[in-house]
């Protein structure tokens, strides 16, 4: 059976067009290579399509069964179909033209097509990300967005007890690194071989822009500085801020504060994160009006909020430096 779950998941591939049909003979050996076959030949009579995931849970589990994983456990599964994903996946360099071409179409373009490449790779895991649990709620503050992100698979105690013990090779050294895109992944780093991103320059600096494989909201983004260097909020982050929604007006961007407890997850590498979303908080009403001398071009308020929240608006963005 296991040629049949090959045959398959190089259709989907070339359906998905993360492959052409030019590559079939070519990524049909690489599999034959990764699950030790000598032979092979297509299945006799039409097979029918299936979803991705179910392809690969019945790879995984012959791939186990023949003792090529050491464990059926989550970390071993997911490392083993990041890997099989990560066969057909096109190289770097082809995605970042297949972006800069669309871009010149329209910015929607680049990212929508991206997107659904992160989404068919399995980098972004439909299966896992459909169990999350999110609805709007009316409030006297107007509707509020309430998500549960039940995305993160738990581990296995297993697992945990092996990742604990497992030495620690600082490569790459945190989860927004650029050295993650391609990456085999071990038991404290997850695989990144389905993995791509795309370069950009903001406020003249070098980052990258990538999907997040949890998603919070449609098209959660994160945009990272390609050094790793700590996050710091200043006069050159709202530069940047800025920059990126001049270049994908359909986004949003934001930055979590650059202090533990309340600030972002990694405060060691500098990143935004955004996506094509708008969220309650910027829906919702001004309740005290703000002005400020000197500048007549600017609106600004209060806003009615359970938090802290103060909206600043212009029309145009005029750059800060």
């Amino acid at each position: 059976m296991i040629q049949t779950y090959i045959y398959e998941l190089v259709n989907y591939g070339i359906a998905h067009h993360l492959m052409e049909e030019a590559d079939r003979v070519y990524v049909t050996n690489c599999y034959l290579q990764l699950f030790k076959l000598d032979s092979y030949n297509d299945p006799e009579g039409e097979v029918a399509s299936r979803p991705v995931q179910e392809i690969l849970n019945d790879m995984l589990d012959y791939a186990y069964e023949n003792g090529l994983m050491e464990d059926n456990t989550v970390t071993y599964r997911d490392l083993m179909d990041t890997k099989i994903m990560g066969v057909m996946m096109p190289r770097p360099s082809e995605v970042i033209k297949t972006f800069e071409e669309n871009y010149k179409e329209s910015p929607l373009k680049a990212t929508d097509t991206y997107y659904a490449m992160s989404c068919d790779s399995n980098y972004i895991r439909r299966d896992r990300i459909a169990k999350d649990k999110k609805w709007v709620t009316n409030t006297e503050y107007g509707p509020i967005d309430i998500t549960i992100n039940l995305s993160k698979p738990e581990k296995d105690p297993k697992d945990i007890a092996k990742a604990g013990a497992a030495k620690q090779s600082g490569y790459p050294k945190c989860m927004l690194c650029k050295e993650n895109e391609g990456f085999e992944g071990t038991f404290t780093h997850p695989a990144r071989q389905n993995h791509r991103i795309i370069p950009i320059t903001i406020n003249h600096t070098p980052w990258f822009f990538q999907y997040s494989p949890y998603v919070y909201y449609n098209e959660h983004c994160i945009v990272f500085n390609s050094a790793h260097t700590p996050m710091a909020i200043n006069h050159a982050t709202f530069c940047k801020l800025f920059d990126f929604v001049s270049q994908f007006p359909h986004y949003f961007v934001g930055s979590n504060a650059d202090l533990p407890i309340v600030g972002g997850s990694i405060l060691s590498h500098d990143h935004f994160q955004g996506g094509h979303y708008e969220f309650a908080m910027a829906k919702a009403p001004i309740e005290t009006p703000i002005q400020f001398n000197g500048f007549d071009d600017v609106t600004a308020g209060i806003v009615k909020w359970p938090m802290s929240v103060i909206r600043i608006k212009r029309k145009r963005y005029k750059a800060f430096n």
